[in-house]
């Protein structure tokens, strides 16, 4: 029974992840304005109600990625030692995660360049940003600074991201030249020495 169940979510997650590959490379293609959910069905051999079962739209489809990664990395930083300090864990945690994930260079630029052109996506984004700062300071809550005290973690979790936006907008501003981790590890950098 439970293989059975495994096996139905790993057919679940794959459709997901072929609706959100053909919302991607339609939206690429042809303007996120100019793509229709039926071509997005059409383009992953699905039909418009099976769509709807996965997705409540278009801007769900495409973010979709994101927001599994979003999901991941909060774990990543629950799963760290308790004996971290806050930011330590975070930054661990970033480093963790961009390990074991494939690189999401093209992916995650194009999104972001999409994001900044339509208003519907970029309100998306910014919804999914602020769960995550929440959940990010959840996490980090029980976790103390070096003083010993409890960190404030809505105002590190916020300086964390602020720095990950920063980062990956030099990312793309630079047109790709580096890596994104070593950008994001330039910015932490600057960051740390405000909470570690």
């Amino acid at each position: 029974m439970e293989s059975a169940v495994g096996l139905r979510e790993r057919k679940k997650e794959a459709t997901r992840q072929a609706v959100h590959e053909a919302t991607l490379r339609l939206t690429v293609e042809h303007g996120f304005d100019h793509v229709t959910v039926e071509a997005v069905a059409d383009a992953a051999g699905i039909s418009r109600r099976t769509f709807s079962n996965y997705f409540a739209g278009k801007e769900d489809a495409l973010l979709h990625g994101e927001e599994q990664h979003i999901r991941a990395l909060v774990q990543t930083v629950r799963d760290r030692p308790a004996e971290e300090s806050a930011w330590t864990a975070l930054r661990a945690a970033m480093e963790q995660f961009t390990e074991r994930i494939s690189p999401p260079e093209r992916e995650w630029a194009l999104r972001t360049r999409l994001a900044m052109r339509h208003p519907s996506l970029l309100a998306r984004q910014l919804a999914n940003h602020a769960a995550l700062e929440r959940d990010l300071a959840d996490a980090v809550a029980p976790r103390r600074g070096p003083s010993g005290k409890p960190v404030r973690p809505t105002v590190l979790a916020a300086a964390f991201l602020s720095s990950l936006r920063i980062a990956m907008r030099m990312w793309i501003e630079e047109d790709l030249a580096r890596e994104p981790a070593e950008v994001m590890g330039e910015i932490l950098d600057e960051m740390a020495c405000r909470f570690d």
